[in-house]
């Protein structure tokens, strides 16, 4: 089969997975929607593995392959085919995507096992995997932004997938319009580009662009501009990013989905893809690599006080997601998506941790209230600590090989970007702490009451609630299931989370500097055209790097292990003495605040002036008032017409004749 042919088949096994669970889900007993949900994705990445060998049987420079099924639509001047770009960037993201997506829904099958809405749940989750691999392997900018709103769509269904939750329907609201707003500026951005070079599929307008735009175009910087308003918005960058913590009102291993290896690095991907247009308006990629900067240090800052843990994770996502658009806005390709690929492993293991700790506690996800766990649950215990280390960038694992690389390349072009380089540094230590705070607050120290019943052998359920508001809450549809599930009592949990562990520590080997350069070899014909990408620090300042990162990894966990476990309540003392830093990074720097007062309360304000003046008083009261006041007159006068009386009908008669005469007499005049 050829290249192409292997690329519609990453496509289709999850949409096929999606229509069959979806229509044959009255008939599907016990776990078997979520056995072929699972096996759609693993053929997803059974046919990426197809796909990359086809392109290794290539030469480099051929290593690009363009397949179309039929056109999409050609009129107007617009040519659109139904199209596919199979190449190592491709091939790259389909490979993560579809392998960690495939354990996400293996570790699903038990995880949502007592969920009644089950078959729902992967056939919403095979839709979202479908959404993603589109996006990724599309030719062109139409089935890009195409699966771009694809994705956009399955987000609001999983994270409202507990509907009758109200934080759950407002949290898929707040995402939807958020990527609603990315959507219209990818859009516009497409528009403009079609415009200035007439095509939009990539190969095309790659090769125009040079001719179409000169250095930092104000036409092209604006629609490089209008493309990070799509990727800030998908991978929650300042300022689209408020959004990403609700989401966490979603089912668990939804989170790890979103969080791992499907929305949030879309936008990633999308910088990465588009490189030449931004290497021609480089002002744009400065955009990108400030904000992402810029969100990685805001997202750091806020994790460090925030309780819930499935929130602390998702914090730490949006962190390590400025660390990658950092990268590739400053053309360091190669290492973002280097990043991006470890930050799946090991991403998606804390998520199935976090929801092995939540199912002990039955349902609880405050950070206060958990204590002791690490002799409960060994298994979550070594797998969630090893998710930590690698996100800490502790020595050797591939957390840090991936974040160096981005922090090297920095330092390595001077000026602004040490600048960003160092900001990137002050964070990873900061980012140590607060994955060693986890730990530490969770697996330490005297067993809590859940800890307790575990060690004894019963699994705590107790009173069903929502963890936001403390509402109790039902089991019936639209609500969590009954019961909960952990990794140590789960096959389907373990099988997922070991191999992630096992990615989590040994992923860097394949970008050590000096050492091998597998990644940087296998992308490197997809940045060919690049003239920015082959610049590369020395090897010496690499380790450099490398050895900075570890010390201050070391750092952040020996500091987190003498506030949380050696001198506990120390943090109670610094938030006592500190107390408007604390409110401040509690409350999320204020930006939903910000948000509230700008955008929200006015908004919520014209609605009620339309309704209330618009439609009421004016609409109803003079449009549809007036006219209905004109025909009950005229009804009124009618029906006193309509008295019997011959004298009244010959009055109406005379004045009527009278009218007639009237009319002539003055037109003749």
């Amino acid at each position: 089969m050829t290249a192409g042919g292997w690329g519609w088949l990453v496509v289709a096994f999850p949409l096929v997975g999606c229509a069959v669970v979806s229509l044959a889900w009255r008939w599907l007993p016990g776990r078997s929607a979520g056995w072929i949900a699972s096996g759609a994705v693993l053929g997803s990445f059974g046919s990426a593995i197809g796909a990359l060998a086809q392109l290794q049987d290539r030469p480099a420079h051929e290593r690009t392959v363009v397949s179309s099924l039929f056109d999409y639509f050609h009129t107007a001047g617009v040519n659109v085919d139904m199209g596919i770009q199979v190449d190592p960037l491709s091939v790259f993201m389909a490979l993560v995507v579809s392998g960690v997506s495939f354990l996400i829904h293996v570790y699903s099958v038990a995880y949502m096992s007592s969920d009644r809405g089950y078959a729902r749940y992967f056939a919403y989750l095979n839709y979202f995997v479908f959404s993603m691999l589109l996006l990724v392997m599309a030719g062109n900018f139409v089935l890009l932004i195409v699966g771009w709103a694809f994705v956009g769509a399955a987000s609001y269904l999983l994270i409202s997938f507990w509907y009758r939750r109200t934080t759950a329907t407002r949290a898929g609201l707040k995402a939807f319009v958020m990527n609603v707003i990315g959507d219209v500026g990818m859009v516009v951005g497409a528009f403009l580009i079609f415009r200035e070079t007439g095509f939009l599929d990539y190969q095309h307008v790659f090769a125009a662009t040079d001719h179409a735009f000169a250095v930092n175009d104000g036409t092209l910087v604006a629609a490089c501009i209008l493309f990070l308003v799509g990727a800030f918005a998908k991978s929650a960058q300042l300022p689209l990013h408020t959004w990403l913590p609700d989401a966490m009102e979603g089912p668990t291993p939804v989170s790890a989905l979103i969080h791992a290896a499907t929305m949030v690095t879309a936008g990633v991907y999308l910088i990465a893809r588009l490189h030449p247009l931004f290497e021609q308006a480089p002002a744009a990629g400065d955009v990108a690599a400030i904000v992402g900067c810029a969100t990685l240090l805001f997202a750091a800052t806020v994790a460090l006080v925030v309780t819930d843990l499935k929130r602390v994770i998702a914090y730490s996502t949006m962190s390590q997601i400025g660390y990658m658009i950092m990268g590739v806005g400053s053309f360091a390709y190669t290492a973002g998506l280097f990043h991006l690929m470890t930050h799946a492993f090991f991403k998606a293991l804390l998520f199935m941790g976090a929801g092995s700790v939540i199912g002990a506690m039955g349902g609880e996800q405050s950070l206060d209230k958990m204590r002791g766990f690490r002799r409960a649950m060994p298994f979550t215990f070594v797998t969630f600590t090893v998710g930590a280390l690698a996100l800490s960038a502790f020595p050797p694992m591939s957390g840090l090989f991936s974040k160096d690389a981005i922090l090297a390349f920095q330092l390595d072009r001077g000026g602004l970007y040490a600048v960003l380089a160092i900001v990137g540094y002050i964070a990873a230590g900061i980012t140590a702490f607060y994955a060693f705070r986890m730990v530490f607050r969770v697996f330490f120290g005297d067993p809590v009451e859940q800890a307790a019943s575990l060690e004894a052998g019963e699994l705590w359920h107790g009173e069903h609630f929502n963890p936001a508001t403390g509402e109790a809450e039902d089991t019936d549809v639209g609500f969590p299931g009954p019961e909960h599930h952990i990794a140590e009592r789960e096959r389907p949990m373990r099988a997922a989370m070991a191999p992630l562990a096992l990615l989590s520590i040994v992923g860097g080997i394949v970008f050590i500097p000096g050492v091998t350069d597998v990644l940087e070899r296998f992308l490197e014909p997809a940045f060919e055209d690049s003239r920015l990408a082959g610049q590369q620090p020395s090897v010496g300042a690499e380790w450099a790097g490398l050895v900075l990162g570890g010390m201050l990894s070391v750092v952040g966990i020996v500091a987190a292990w003498r506030m949380y476990v050696y001198r506990p309540g120390i943090t109670l003392r610094i938030r006592d003495r500190l107390p408007r830093v604390h409110d401040f990074l509690l409350h999320k720097w204020y930006f939903d605040e910000l948000y509230d007062a700008l955008v929200v309360r006015p908004a919520l304000a014209f609605g009620r002036f339309g309704q209330t003046v618009v439609e009421t008083a004016f609409v109803q009261g003079v449009v549809i008032g007036g006219a209905t006041s004109v025909v009950r007159a005229g009804t009124e006068l009618a029906r006193a017409i309509q008295n019997g009386y011959l004298r009244t009908y010959a009055l109406v008669l005379v004045i009527g004749l009278s009218g007639l005469g009237l009319y002539f007499l003055l037109q003749s005049s």
